[in-house]
């Protein structure tokens, strides 16, 4: 299985702006779906569809309760099938993550790197190495790999960029 992230028009199979019953549906196809506050739009409480595959997580963000707003992706976990997270031909997960952040920038784009967090702002694209169990660890002392990505919206994470 492959998922091309696509900002900011959304993931594979998962255009932003796909209604949350189409969400859900497509979601029922990776495996179990679990909604999280369903209908919610508010800044503390928002709806969350989630697919569970036996191998990867999937969190479908529907921040205005109705629509699909961005998609963040977990590493996926060993098995029986072969997924790939890619961005521009670009293996997110199986890319050390100081690696990846350097492929983003020779693409000429800009990163905030923050260690623990990455961000591409104008693209809106966000990475995390944290993690909740044992991981290969980088010689910083952090994940080597990034544990999951965010893709979001045209400008989800310009409120980051420095002031011009």
């Amino acid at each position: 299985m492959d998922i091309e992230l696509n900002p900011p028009r959304g993931i594979t199979g998962f255009p932003f702006g796909m209604t949350t019953e189409a969400v859900k549906a497509a979601a029922a196809e990776f495996g179990r779906v679990k909604v999280q506050d369903e209908g919610s739009a508010d800044d503390v409480r928002y709806m969350k569809v989630t697919a569970l595959h036996e191998q990867f997580e999937i969190v479908f963000h529907c921040e205005d309760g109705a629509t699909l707003t961005s998609a963040e992706v977990w590493i996926p976990r060993p098995g029986s099938e072969e997924i790939t997270v890619h961005f521009r031909g670009v293996d997110v997960f199986r890319t050390p993550a100081r690696k990846l952040l350097e492929r983003l920038e020779e693409m000429g784009l800009t990163v905030l790197d923050e260690t623990l967090y990455a961000y591409v702002p104008q693209l809106s694209l966000g990475f995390t190495r944290v993690a909740g169990h044992e991981v290969p660890l980088d010689s910083d002392g952090e994940p080597l790999y990034f544990q999951a990505v965010l893709a979001g919206p045209t400008g989800y994470y310009d409120f980051m960029l420095p002031e011009a």
